[in-house]
């Protein structure tokens, strides 16, 4: 697999400090993997992830703008822990422009998000609790019609990783 790189992709023109990071300790193996990061190949896809140096930057596919940036450091015994992060306040992306109001930076939806991206779409897992939990999160927060289907939110905001 090829390392991505940044490329054409933008900087976060304008973010805020993540109060909270996910605590999940990712294993040396995860770690590369988060490393060598993820390219869209499809349009049902949402993410564009890359990492220089232990920053993994995660950025919406069709625009280009940056979404999180997080930074991780080395746990004592093995692994690796996001130590901070920041999440975007572009109010011109669809992502953030779907939770109108302060709902849209949720800490907790931010929380979910950044995992569900780094676990389930750059490290392929199933991350079925993550999504459940998205798209619990979007329905108490998001104006969508009730008779939305199944999975609307996730679609949405995460994507699906095509392989």
């Amino acid at each position: 697999m090829e390392k991505v790189e940044r490329g054409g992709l933008r900087r976060m023109r304008w973010s805020r400090r993540l109060r909270e990071v996910p605590s999940r300790i990712w294993s040396d193996d995860e770690w590369r993997r988060l490393q060598l990061g993820h390219r869209a190949g499809a349009m049902e896809e949402k993410w564009n992830v890359f990492a220089e140096g232990q920053t993994v930057f995660c950025h919406r596919s069709w625009t280009g703008l940056g979404y999180f940036e997080v930074t991780f450091a080395p746990v004592e015994g093995g692994g690796w822990r996001i130590s901070s992060g920041k999440v975007a306040r572009d109010r011109s992306d669809l992502l953030t422009r779907l939770l109108p109001g302060r709902r849209r930076d949720s800490d907790a939806f931010n929380l979910v998000l950044l995992e569900l991206v780094l676990s389930g779409i750059v490290l392929g897992e199933p991350a079925a609790e993550l999504r459940a939990k998205l798209n619990e999160l979007v329905r108490e927060q998001s104006p969508a019609p009730d008779d939305s289907p199944d999975g609307f939110a996730e679609h949405v905001f995460r994507g699906q990783r095509s392989e």
